[in-house]
């Protein structure tokens, strides 16, 4: 039986602003650092020994991963880091106000945007302030210039498959801190969830979610370890 934690980053800055965020580079705030500090405490707790991680290419997620290992007192553990951990890109709407942009579109349209299974948000201009072509994280890479969290799934799960899921089959204890959505991907992924129940998952920041899975990755049983801030899971078969 192997073991699969998903960590979301903690609090980000523009997550504290109510900013569409996506992939822009944003810092933890102080208690985003808290709570990724706890979550390591927590994996300590358990007394899980993790032996390879993964994360994003974004600073909120890898300094979650650091503080976690730090607190769990592992910092020795392998980590690869990767751009298809990202969180979902926002297309047009990243760096918005999601109030504001509430107020200008509608609510009901800006809940489609953020809530529906496959459809994404305008996409981002070329040449603006948020183009990431000339960042050289994604050197090589087709970058999206939108999505919906039906396309995060499909550049996540080639990774998955690919570079993640042996591990686990190896029978590993794996540590993946990333993102809300390329998380809920991933949990898509395991529970054969549909478009309409994968919409009603949603991952507290910083709360480790320990899923405990079979040989084929099947999960077995899950739970997130903070208890008092856990949110509803899909049933494990």
């Amino acid at each position: 039986m192997s073991k699969l934690i998903l960590l979301r980053h903690g609090q980000s800055q523009w997550n504290l602003d109510d900013r569409f965020t996506g992939w822009v580079d944003v810092d933890l705030t102080a208690e985003g650092e808290a709570q990724a500090t706890k979550g390591g405490e927590l994996i300590k707790a358990a007394g899980l020994s993790i032996d390879r991680a993964f994360t994003s290419v974004l600073t909120r997620a890898i300094r979650t991963l650091w503080l976690a290992l730090t607190s769990a007192g592992q910092v020795f553990v392998p980590e690869t880091k990767d751009w298809r951990l990202n969180e979902r890109h926002y297309g047009g709407l990243t760096g918005l106000n999601k109030t504001e942009t509430a107020a200008k579109h509608g609510a009901e349209q800006v809940k489609i945007w953020r809530r529906s299974y496959d459809i994404p948000p305008p996409p981002l201009a070329p040449g603006g302030e948020f183009d990431f072509a000339k960042d050289r994280r994604y050197t090589g890479a087709v970058l999206p210039d939108t999505e919906s969290l039906k396309t995060t799934l499909e550049r996540v799960q080639p990774y998955w498959d690919a570079e993640i899921a042996p591990h686990l089959k190896a029978g590993e204890t794996v540590l993946v801190a990333a993102h809300g959505n390329s998380l809920r991907a991933i949990v898509k992924l395991l529970y054969g969830l549909d478009s309409e129940a994968i919409i009603g998952v949603e991952i507290p920041t910083g709360n480790p979610l320990l899923i405990d899975l079979d040989a084929n990755l099947n999960p077995i049983a899950a739970r997130y370890l903070d208890e008092s801030r856990a949110t509803s899971l899909p049933q494990a078969a």
